[in-house]
């Protein structure tokens, strides 16, 4: 029989109500002949509560004590859809990322996969016709036997390579939106659902501010190829829509210059004033960074008229902001800087589409269009799909809706 993988978000699985709603979702694949394991994620707001509940009882808590309490919230939501199924008369039963087993690395609270055994999932299909209900977000790390977790978002990943593993035919993301639109429908009225997005596309969506699904999930999709769908858990069970297919780019016949607009206001802008101009300048800056786990992004140096220094600008996640200060101001002599400057009140809009590799000028059309608007651009960064620019926070919907008219990505 075909086997399919069905993930189900917080919102999805929220309250009872709602799970009886997701069962009956599963209850129509297992209907049309699917061998079926499902992934859910913890009821909606649990995960923060229990989080809340770490950092009382030990501000500087223990991470693997932490990934034990904050994995529950996926067991409760595991158990209650298997029983909520069993009442329907559907065999089921629930699986923890320990008993499958999901094997990680030791990365407490952002571990990575490194092997999923189906081995049990598959006998219950082939032996009792038994769905399989997986508890996401979670693993083990099995030198030192201890509970894992995959970070906020992970119950995508464990999906996807829960259907990797098991070689399914496709893996359902079912969440509170019934697929990926062009931009944020909310900032944008006339955003349009896309029929079919490549995994290339969504992967830089989700990197850069599109919330529809975790990174990893996408980067696991396009290694192992699983085609992977975003549907909407709140259609009718019985009459669903299809939602959005995430494929490989030859599965989609027609290309857009520019397939979406996204943003993403987790940024902060730092500029270093007057740095000395010599080798080895850049390393004395990123590195420190790096090793403090501080992402940077944008960096832009502009070299003055003397050339005997520069000033450096780059952007990091705004959580890091006060941070990155503090590392480059304990590394201050080693740099040589006069000041050190930034803000928080700045967002990243970027433009997506692999048809960007066959026109030219696509960015340029931004820049224009942008500057007719009064809208100053701070930074910029591009790739073989992709263009980001960094402006400030105030202009961020005015900047969305004019990119998203001027690519002809408006719903007429």
């Amino acid at each position: 029989m075909p086997r399919l993988v069905m993930k189900f978000g917080g919102t999805s699985v929220a309250n009872i109500e709602r799970i009886r709603n997701v069962a009956l979702h599963v209850k129509r694949e297992v209907d049309a002949g699917y061998d079926v394991a499902v992934v859910v994620s913890a009821m909606a707001g649990k995960t923060n509560e229990l989080v809340g509940w770490c950092k009382e009882a030990s501000p500087n808590y223990d991470n693997r004590e932490y990934d034990s309490i904050v994995a529950s919230g996926e067991q409760v939501t595991a158990g209650l859809l298997a029983l909520t199924l069993q009442n329907m008369g559907i065999n089921a039963r629930s699986w923890l990322g320990w008993q499958i087993p999901v094997m990680t690395s030791d990365d407490h609270g952002s571990a990575r996969i490194s092997a999923i055994d189906g081995t049990g999932i598959l006998a219950g299909f082939s032996e009792r016709k038994e769905v399989a209900v997986v508890a996401g977000f979670q693993g083990i790390h099995q030198p030192t036997n201890r509970i894992t977790t995959l970070g906020r978002g992970g119950s995508d990943t464990s999906a996807v390579g829960l259907a990797a593993a098991i070689k399914a035919e496709r893996c359902d993301i079912y969440t509170d939106v019934d697929g990926v639109y062009t931009t944020d429908p909310r900032i944008v009225s006339k955003a349009s659902r896309l029929d079919r997005v490549s995994f290339e596309e969504m992967l830089e969506m989700a990197s850069l501010g599109a919330k529809v699904l975790q990174v990893r999930s996408v980067e696991l999709a396009m290694l192992y190829k699983v085609p992977t769908y975003v549907r909407s858990s709140f259609d009718d069970p019985a009459n669903p829509q299809l939602g959005t297919l995430i494929c490989n780019e030859e599965d989609i016949v027609e290309h857009q210059v520019v397939t979406g607009i996204a943003y993403s206001k987790d940024e902060a802008q730092i500029t270093l004033r007057q740095v000395a101009d010599k080798p080895g300048i850049a390393a004395s800056i990123f590195v420190p960074l790096s090793e403090a786990n501080i992402n940077v992004d944008m960096i832009i140096q502009v070299v003055s008229a003397d050339t005997k220094t520069t000033d450096m600008t780059f952007t990091v996640p705004s959580a890091d902001f006060e941070r990155a200060k503090a590392v480059l101001m304990k590394h201050r002599d080693a740099i040589e800087f006069k000041d050190v400057q930034g803000t928080t009140d700045v967002v990243k809009i970027s433009a997506i589409g692999i048809g960007m590799r066959s026109h030219a000028g696509v960015a340029a059309k931004a820049f224009k269009a942008l500057a007719e608007k009064g809208i100053n651009i701070r930074a910029i960064t591009t790739s073989e799909i992709k263009f980001s620019l960094l402006i400030d926070a105030p202009y961020t919907e005015l900047a969305v809706r004019t990119l998203h008219s001027l690519y002809g990505l408006d719903k007429e």
